[in-house]
């Protein structure tokens, strides 16, 4: 199997380029998703206080039999617990579920822009857990450029990695610039658009679109793999998520071939600029707030 390429962050962290999500992946389908998942080899693991399943990832990476040094894992704390001690609480509380002493990568899950100052003391948390070591590197997930900026103002450490809604018809590339000017990694979830599978409108799902069906004939290779390497070979990082064993194994299978410039624009050339996921401005504790679990 050739080696996993590595994002180098900012702070001279490496992080597994291609990571195993589990968003929306019931707990009891989580350990045995994720073993599988590291038994084909990848090395990064994306979840969240809000998925409901620390738990089961931190059991099923402790089982792998894969040594601890060698999992990338982050996680997420939810707006619920925002604010500087709560999101200190947020981490205890994740770390616990985990079993783990360190998180590789320990992002704020959305921005709360009705109260940013909330988000801004959330933030100061993962400074503080950085600088005590018990966090290897800190991020943020679904910020914007103004919430960005706004973060940047006060923050002390900026994020390593910004993770947010990419794929082939949403590619939010005003973020991404941003965040590339501010050596942000931008880390892409929903990579192969399974949030457009669902989504109202007049397109085919991303694996039925003609564009990407032709690159991924040129290549002999499936739709998802070509959409992979998209984001692997523009510089992002990529958290596919299956629970199916075939699945996750076709998603990690994307090391032996190379898109063409051409093919890279044509498949930029694919954006609609719509979301398939909630707007950032629309989150708020009264419409999104959720009491996270103790450990």
């Amino acid at each position: 199997m050739p080696p996993i390429p590595n994002l180098t962050l900012s702070n001279g962290v490496e992080l597994p380029a291609i990571g195993f999500g589990v968003f929306q992946t019931p707990p009891e389908e989580t350990s045995s998703a994720v073993e599988a998942a590291l038994a084909t080899g990848y090395r990064h693991v994306d979840t969240a206080a809000a998925y409901g399943n620390e738990r089961q990832v931190g059991e099923a990476i402790a089982k792998s039999g894969v040594d601890r040094s060698d999992v990338f894992i982050e996680t997420k704390i939810w707006i619920s617990d925002y604010g500087y001690d709560q999101t200190l609480h947020g981490f205890d509380k994740s770390a616990g579920k985990l079993g783990v002493d360190q998180i590789d990568l320990l992002i704020l899950h959305q921005p709360l822009p009705t109260e940013f100052d909330k988000t801004r003391q959330a933030y100061r948390a993962p400074e503080t857990l950085l600088n005590d070591g018990k966090v290897r590197a800190i991020g943020v997930s679904n910020f914007m450029v103004d919430h960005l900026t706004a973060l940047l103002d006060k923050a002390t450490v900026v994020p390593a990695v910004n993770q947010i809604e990419v794929h082939p018809y949403f590619t939010q590339h005003e973020v991404q610039a941003f965040g590339a000017q501010h050596g942000i990694v931008s880390q892409a979830w929903s990579p192969i658009g399974g949030i457009t599978f669902y989504r109202d409108g007049n397109h085919t799902s991303t694996l039925q679109d003609p564009v990407i069906g032709e690159i991924a004939k040129a290549h002999g290779k499936p739709p998802a793999q070509v959409m992979l390497r998209w984001h692997l070979q523009q510089g992002r990082s990529a958290i596919p998520k299956s629970t199916k064993p075939a699945r996750i194994a076709e998603n990690f299978d994307i090391f032996d071939f190379e898109l063409t410039t051409e093919q890279l624009a044509a498949t930029d050339g694919l954006d609609t600029g719509r979301r398939g996921g909630p707007e950032p401005a629309d989150i708020t504790l009264a419409t999104f707030g959720m009491p996270i679990p103790e450990a």
